[in-house]
């Protein structure tokens, strides 16, 4: 990650008090919170007009960032990357780049990373934001549900918006052995991992006692 302008030691600080808590929250994966701690939040966030949402970026809370679109809480964003269980180098796609915070992720942890948004606004934005900050995804504006059938196959696959049923078409781009986390629900969801097993079979797990909200999944409407 580049040197970074309007990171101050405050937001570093802050950073640092907010793995804590995800560590009282049960995130353990080192890797994970390292990334958590070193990517300045504050810069995926969205502000509207004078008001900012600046003093809100470390709290573990799920913040606007335009288009009717939100950034995932930190909480969640850690318990997703942590049930992938990344490896360097993984060939992930993630469903759903927002504002690129969840890309970061992936990127710091050191993932190759394939990501789709819908919304052409936000992905302009994530496009422009990303580099600066020294992240180089492949970013692709595009429908989430049809995936990159042309771009092989994925170790990980990372869903960041609510889906009514598991696509088949995502599940059939993973890779033997892959993961993907999805979470599945309308108005609340569960997060599910499904883990592919050989050409023709799936594991299929849901995380018991947590619900989660997320923004839909909409089939077919790039915007």
């Amino acid at each position: 990650m580049a040197d970074i302008i309007g990171d101050k030691p405050q937001y570093q600080r802050l950073r640092q008090k907010l793995t804590e808590q995800l560590r009282t929250l049960g995130i353990t994966d080192a890797a994970v919170l390292q990334a958590i701690g070193k990517i300045p939040r504050h810069l995926f966030i969205a502000e509207e007009g004078t008001n900012t949402f600046l003093h809100w970026a470390y709290d573990n809370t799920a913040l606007p960032i335009g288009a009717g679109q939100t950034i995932s809480q930190p909480y969640t964003v850690a318990f997703q990357t942590q049930l992938l269980q990344l490896q360097r180098h993984d060939k992930v796609l993630e469903i759903g780049t927002g504002s690129g915070y969840q890309t970061a992720v992936l990127l710091e942890m050191g993932a190759t990373v394939y990501t789709i948004e819908r919304h052409r606004e936000l992905y302009l934005k994530a496009q422009q934001r990303l580099p600066k900050l020294g992240y180089f995804p492949k970013l692709f504006c595009g429908d989430g549900y049809i995936g990159l059938p042309n771009s092989g196959r994925f170790d990980k696959i990372i869903v960041t918006a609510a889906a009514p049923q598991i696509p088949e078409t995502l599940q059939q781009q993973l890779a033997i052995g892959g993961r993907m986390v999805i979470p599945v629900g309308n108005d609340t969801q569960k997060m599910v991992l499904i883990v592919r097993n050989d050409e023709n079979n799936f594991t299929e797990e849901v995380c018991a006692g947590k619900t989660f909200i997320f923004v839909p999944m909409i089939k077919g409407k790039v915007l």
